[in-house]
């Protein structure tokens, strides 16, 4: 079957805004863009010196195929590389049903700033295809226990829907962020704060300004390893006095209470 190249961005959107993806609007267009912020979250996997603090960001895109064929090739976004320690993370796409991801084999156009990937299944008219990119930075700035990040985010394509979240660092305090966020949720010990924007264009910019504060310098991810390190060694501790108890009584019960908060942990770490 014929292969066709689409290219979803707008390669060097500031010098020429209307090359490349309004071509190609109609065959693949973004639907969904979920952003993550995540400051203080983890630290790249190759960083050996681990005296910054690091700076996760997620894209989550979601595309549809408007045309009336099947549709695979390639797929270019920009990137802020022009930002400090700029590393790249994680890149993957997601089968039709969303049942897998493959982490895909990617390029770099540091001249253009661009990364761009070959899509690994083909997308049928009218099907969505999902992709994640996760990138690290040293965005942010710290003055002591007080940190603070400026963080722009220019559309590269028409897109139906960005939706920009926040995630509060493991034991920070004192979060602040311009402007206030739409909504903020409560979860497992961690706060989010998220704002949707619908009917973004192409070169339209958003902007925020996070403050928080913040002692601890271990990333969120090894503290809550550490904690649920300890959980599972508090339940094999609680198994082991249960079964003695069971063994003298003749019933061993396992409290649904302890279970359910294992599960949850287990499924953290899933």
């Amino acid at each position: 079957m014929k292969k066709y190249i689409v290219i979803v961005s707008i390669i060097l959107a500031f010098m020429s805004p209307m090359i490349s993806f309004a071509k190609n609007e109609t065959i693949l267009s973004m639907e969904e863009l979920t952003i993550q912020v995540m400051p203080e979250f983890a630290y790249h996997p190759n960083d050996k010196k681990r005296e910054h603090a690091p700076l996760l960001i997620g894209y989550h895109g979601s595309m549809v195929n408007n045309s009336e064929q099947p549709q695979k090739g390639q797929i270019e976004i920009p990137l802020p590389m022009e930002e400090k320690n700029f590393q790249i993370g994680y890149v993957a796409d997601y089968s039709i049903d969303l049942a897998t991801a493959y982490e895909i084999e990617y390029a770099i156009d540091l001249d253009n700033g661009t990364i761009s990937w070959t899509t690994s299944e083909e997308i049928g008219p009218n099907e969505r295809y999902k992709f994640v990119i996760e990138f690290y930075t040293d965005s942010l700035k710290v003055e002591e226990e007080k940190k603070s990040l400026a963080y722009q985010f220019k559309s590269f394509a028409d897109i139906g829907l960005v939706n920009v979240i926040f995630t509060q660092p493991n034991k920070a305090g004192k979060m602040e962020l311009i402007p206030a966020p739409e909504e903020q949720k409560h979860g497992d010990g961690e706060n989010q704060f998220s704002y949707l924007f619908q009917g973004v264009k192409a070169g339209e910019e958003k902007s925020f300004t996070l403050n928080y504060v913040r002692s601890e310098t271990l990333p969120t991810t090894e503290l809550v390893n550490a904690k649920n390190l300890n959980v599972d060694q508090e339940k094999k501790d609680t198994k082991t006095n249960k079964l003695a108890i069971g063994a003298l009584s003749g019933i061993a019960l396992l409290s649904l209470g302890a279970l359910t908060y294992v599960m949850k942990n287990r499924k953290k770490q899933q």
